[in-house]
């Protein structure tokens, strides 16, 4: 944790570098240019993402671990949810796409290895697998992400090269990319995702995050393929252009699209570098230009924003700034879940409680609280998606089962039984500017993404605590580590996947720098027993 790229006002202050105990960091002014302008294409913030992806720096040995960490967690929340019905209608679509012919093709969780899928495809069912629980990483800056939602686009690329060049990238005599270089575009993909959330707030304007993680996704194919800048930054464009939605699939009634949505945006990367390589361009300046994403449906043509990218040369620490879920569910929930576990025996009968109130961040407040003015998170036969968004359902729950499950929590015997139904409806959140000024802060050791709890009895008493981070947190109680990752890894695959076949899969993605480009196709977990089809057809 520890860099932060603010809002700045309108200035026309140059880039500025700041050096400190992370490398040194580029803060680069982004503003509109005015349709008569003339402006190099080297001070679009597409080209200067594309000229990050394409620096060949070095992987520093703890971000190799932690992207590690990542990519067996990715793994263990997608095997969980590998038998959901978003999850089987996914991989029945990718099984529709065969690879090119010459073309080693991807590996989709829940199928053989030796089932091969064209990229695109598998990382359209491998990202909905990984994004169905919302149980993976998390950054929360100016705008939200999960940049563990760069793996399966970027993974996926990297199997279909295992024996084959790409034009345009390595080039003759050189191996295609193995496990060093997946170690490497994954660094971007994260540095790339976590440089536009800390810098470019999409939420306030109703703009769905994944505007973020289509650019990062082909920022790093690029680090992958070893693209030149030129081809990095029509496919960054081509990508931002065509994943920019609106925040509706996070809102009102939340559908399966939630788990879609990221997984859409990593095909649509896959795609637009395709396109790229076949020397097709992208819209320009795609932020920068009058009818451009901050012109158009951000903060308007006289807004500027500052985005902090690494000086030439130095490593990509950003996926060390991110923090992965102990509980199935969002984030922002994560610390009051610990919170709700450590006061239910404090609490005891809940009959006798009259109202809880939780004191918390606007963003907390409006995405997942009563501020939101959603009655679905009030319903009891609301979507599993609508009741992952809902704070006072799952306070209630945890409070009640002292735990949180990734199913059990969610089934819907649990959501609508009678004593949890009446405690829910006694919650509700307001925000605190506190808690807002916390959620903002660019000081790590004031950061937080809690709250406090005011439980107040019909006997006229209270009850008041509070939690700043969840315990898995790398500031928290319990901050996860190998050992932790490995635990949830298991937690998540036992009764799916057998022993054996974690225990090789665990083998392959611990020696992921070293892995052969023939050996990237291990990174995929098989059940004992074929999963259950979809049970629909569609028209592929």
């Amino acid at each position: 944790m520890g860099r932060r790229a603010a809002r700045s006002p309108v200035s026309t202050t140059p880039n500025v570098e700041k050096v400190g105990r992370y490398p040194a960091m580029i803060e680069h002014q982004v503003r509109v240019f005015g349709s008569g302008e003339q402006v190099a294409r080297s001070a679009e913030l597409a080209w200067k993402l594309a000229d990050v992806a394409a620096d060949p720096v070095a992987v520093p040995a703890d971000v190799t671990e932690m992207v590690i960490n990542r990519v067996i967690d990715n793994a263990g929340v997608a095997a969980a949810s590998l038998n959901h019905g978003p999850v089987a209608a996914a991989r029945d679509q990718a099984l529709r796409h065969a690879p090119a012919p010459g073309r080693a093709g991807a590996t989709v969780f829940g199928l053989a290895a030796s089932t091969r899928i064209s990229p695109e495809w598998a990382a359209w069912a491998n990202g909905v697998a990984v994004r169905e629980l919302d149980f993976h990483d998390t950054y929360l800056a100016a705008d939200y992400s999960h940049p563990g939602d760069n793996i399966p686009p970027i993974l996926a690329v990297a199997q279909q090269f295992a024996t084959w060049q790409p034009p345009g990238g390595h080039g003759p005599g050189k191996q295609p990319p193995g496990g060093r270089e997946l170690v490497r575009a994954l660094a971007t993909g994260y540095e790339i995702q976590v440089a536009l959330v800390r810098g470019i707030c999409l939420h306030a304007h109703r703009i769905d995050h994944i505007a973020h993680l289509g650019p990062s996704a082909a920022a790093g194919i690029g680090t992958l393929l070893g693209l030149p800048v030129e081809a990095i930054y029509q496919a960054i464009g081509q990508a931002l252009h065509t994943t920019t939605t609106t925040r509706q699939s996070r809102k009102g009634t939340i559908s399966s699209w939630k788990a879609y949505a990221p997984a859409f945006a990593g095909k649509i990367a896959i795609e637009a570098v395709d396109r790229a390589l076949r020397g097709q361009g992208a819209p320009a300046p795609v932020y920068e230009g009058a009818d451009g994403v901050i012109a158009q449906l951000l903060d308007g043509p006289h807004a500027t924003y500052v985005v902090s990218l690494p000086a030439a040369g130095e490593p990509r620490r950003g996926i060390l700034d991110t923090y992965t879920k102990e509980h199935s569910a969002e984030y922002q929930s994560q610390a009051l879940i610990d919170l709700a576990r450590r006061l239910g025996p404090a609490i005891g009968d809940f009959t006798r409680v009259a109202s809880i109130v939780l004191h918390t961040s606007h963003h907390t407040h409006v995405v997942i609280g009563s501020g939101a003015g959603d009655p679905q998170k009030y319903d009891p036969y609301a979507t599993r998606e609508t009741l992952d968004h809902s704070i006072p359902y799952i306070f209630a729950v945890a409070l009640q089962d002292g735990d949180w499950h990734h199913e059990r929590s969610y089934a819907p015997v649990r959501a609508s039984r009678p004593d949890t139904v009446e405690l829910w409806q006694k919650i509700s959140t307001v925000e605190d500017a506190e808690w807002t000024r916390r959620y903002h802060s660019s000081d790590p050791a004031e950061k937080a993404f809690g709250g406090r709890v005011v439980v107040s009895f019909t006997d006229g008493s209270t009850l008041i605590d509070e939690i700043a981070v969840a315990d898995a947190h790398p500031l928290g109680a319990r901050p996860f580590a190998r050992t932790e990752y490995v635990a949830k890894f298991r937690r998540l695959t036992e009764g799916v996947i057998p022993a054996a076949e974690q225990d090789r899969f665990l083998d392959v993605a611990t020696r992921l720098p070293d892995l052969r480009p023939d050996e990237l196709a291990g990174l995929t977990l098989t059940p004992a027993l074929p999963l259950t089809a979809s049970g629909t057809d569609g028209i592929f």
